[in-house]
């Protein structure tokens, strides 16, 4: 029960600041609306329903548990926000290591980007752990 309800509460966590991401260029919105998925997922079937039959965030869920990634326009918009917020971070910074660490934060981060958005041969065979699969037939003799 206790493991229910911290995970109800790290969904509902992970959402209001996924979605206040939406506005904040530098929170990032799809990683915490899959981990508020994978919490109500484990935790309430009624708020993941709820949460894969939403107009602007079912869409992004559904792809990633169906192993079909991020789209690319969510990652071109993830990536221009990525280093429009790196570039005015070393602006401002002004040190001379700060292009440095940030810029391989940015190469990094882009990296995931880049393979999250492409769907692998495992990710797209496997079955999502999160949807009920049909019991396993076995060959008779």
């Amino acid at each position: 029960m206790a493991k229910k309800i911290f995970l109800l509460s790290l969904g509902w966590l992970a959402l209001i600041t996924g979605v206040i991401g939406i506005f904040l260029p530098l929170l990032p919105t799809t990683p915490l609306v899959l981990l508020a998925s994978w919490c109500f997922a484990r935790s309430s079937q009624r708020f993941h329903s709820w949460l894969l039959n939403q107009r602007h965030l079912g869409p992004i869920i559904q792809r990633w548990e169906n192993g079909e990634g991020i789209t690319p326009t969510v990652r071109n918009r993830a990536l221009i926000a990525l280093w429009l917020g790196l570039l005015g971070s070393m602006l401002i910074v002004g040190k001379w290591w700060a292009p440095l660490i940030l810029g391989v934060c940015g190469c990094t981060g882009s990296l995931f980007l880049f393979k999250w958005s492409k769907p692998n041969a495992h990710q797209a065979a496997a079955p999502c752990p999160l949807k009920p699969q049909p019991p396993l037939k076995t060959p008779r003799p």
